[in-house]
């Protein structure tokens, strides 16, 4: 297997796995609780379930955000194997598993029809909409992605090329 496939993948499960044991404690030691304070005005552990988008862009629209999602898994798993950088294959591994861990809330989390479930939310700033883990991954793909995009680093050599960018830098996993 291609060490960069091999990066997504390990990335995507460790993700995955760690959203999921975060929300199953989350809904196990908060639900019907009130929030818990950790920092004052800053942090809040709150859980709260979400059927929409952040910003309550899309209420009540599960079943078209798994859709999305599912579009966004094989776009991934379409251009995985393609990639040369070790950065850009992180940014594809937290978004990848960002996007499975809120997809198998909407599988697995309640809700009536098939992809009508609910997204576990458990972690509250100022201003902000409460998030979880998922989301976290796949906003902080989004930054590392702006910031290789800034450098210029591409995450598929163009042809013709050695496949590698003097300019990536070492991510080891």
């Amino acid at each position: 297997m291609k060490p960069t496939v091999r990066r997504v993948l390990t990335v995507a499960w460790l993700v995955w796995l760690v959203d999921a044991v975060s929300k199953n404690l989350a809904q196990r030691f908060l639900e019907g609780t009130e929030p818990k304070v950790l920092i004052t005005n800053i942090l809040k552990l709150t859980y709260a379930r979400n059927s929409g988008a952040a910003f309550s862009f899309i209420k009540n629209g599960s079943a078209l955000l798994a859709a999305f999602a599912i579009l966004a898994i094989f776009v991934i798993a379409y251009w995985t194997p393609r990639i040369n950088s070790t950065a850009w294959a992180s940014v594809f591994g937290l978004v990848l598993g960002g996007t499975l861990g809120n997809l198998s809330d909407r599988i697995f989390r309640g809700g009536s029809g098939i992809l009508r479930g609910q997204v576990v939310d458990w972690i509250e700033i100022p201003h902000w909409p409460i998030f979880n883990l998922a989301d976290s991954a796949i906003v902080i793909a989004a930054l590392i992605a702006t910031g290789l995009s800034f450098r210029n680093i591409s995450p598929i050599s163009r042809p013709g090329s050695d496949g590698k960018s003097d300019k990536e830098p070492e991510l080891n996993a």
